[in-house]
């Protein structure tokens, strides 16, 4: 599912236009693209919990005479249905519910298919900070970066800033570099779009945060891949 990748090239790309924008600004970008967010294990756990607590519920629908007639290779013609064996008999249809959905979707893109676009969102906005606050939060000595993550898997991206750029800039300004990042990748261009994201993200900074006298080059301009 993880289709586009970052040549030689489109690291010379981001790394250059990474340099460019700061260099009208004192803002520090920061760019990392990742295959995924995570591996959502949970949400084949939870699917395949949910398929075995369906079972009690279809088979309250189905009759003792039916029920009966399927375990006729087990028990023999004449043999009547006990506690016991209806028990061991959900036990059973239980334990192979669970089985067949957790193994069906040990494969990633039937997972990522079934995980719901809210839970990709919040997953890959968690990663994200997580990867801020290691590689770019309070990094700078004005609190100037800014980092801009794409995860490939979930086909999201998301722009998360320090503290001086945060108070300036409301976040739905960021729009038009998450717009341009993501066409990129769709149209198979990620790093075209990566450094036409960093193109417009360098713009709002040098608006808000342009270049002063002091400025240094505190972090990396090059992207970093996970």
């Amino acid at each position: 599912m993880v289709t586009a990748r970052f040549s030689e090239a489109d690291h010379a790309l981001v790394t250059a236009a990474v340099a460019k924008a700061e260099l009208a600004s004192d803002g520090e970008i920061v760019t990392i693209v990742a295959d995924k967010s995570d591996s959502y294990h949970d949400v084949g756990l939870h699917y395949a919990v949910l398929a075995m607590l369906l079972v009690p519920a279809v088979l309250a629908f189905v009759s003792r005479s039916c029920i009966e007639w399927m375990l006729q290779p087990f028990l023999g013609w004449n043999a009547g249905l006990s506690q016991g064996a209806l028990m061991i008999f959900l036990f059973v249809l239980l334990a192979l519910a669970f089985l067949i959905v957790r193994f069906a979707l040990a494969w990633m893109p039937l997972r990522m298919a079934l995980t719901p676009g809210s839970t990709k969102s919040r997953r890959v906005l968690r990663r994200a900070l997580q990867l801020f606050k290691v590689g770019a939060e309070r990094r700078t000595v004005g609190r100037t970066g800014v980092l801009i993550y794409l995860s490939l898997l979930e086909h999201r991206a998301e722009i998360v800033a320090d503290e001086a750029i945060h108070s300036r800039v409301e976040p739905e300004v960021w729009g038009d570099a998450m717009a341009a990042l993501i066409e990129g990748v769709k149209a198979g261009h990620p790093g075209k779009g990566m450094a036409n994201a960093v193109e417009k993200v360098g713009a709002v900074l040098a608006e808000h945060l342009p270049r002063s006298s002091t400025d240094i080059n505190e972090l990396p301009d090059r992207l970093i891949e996970l």
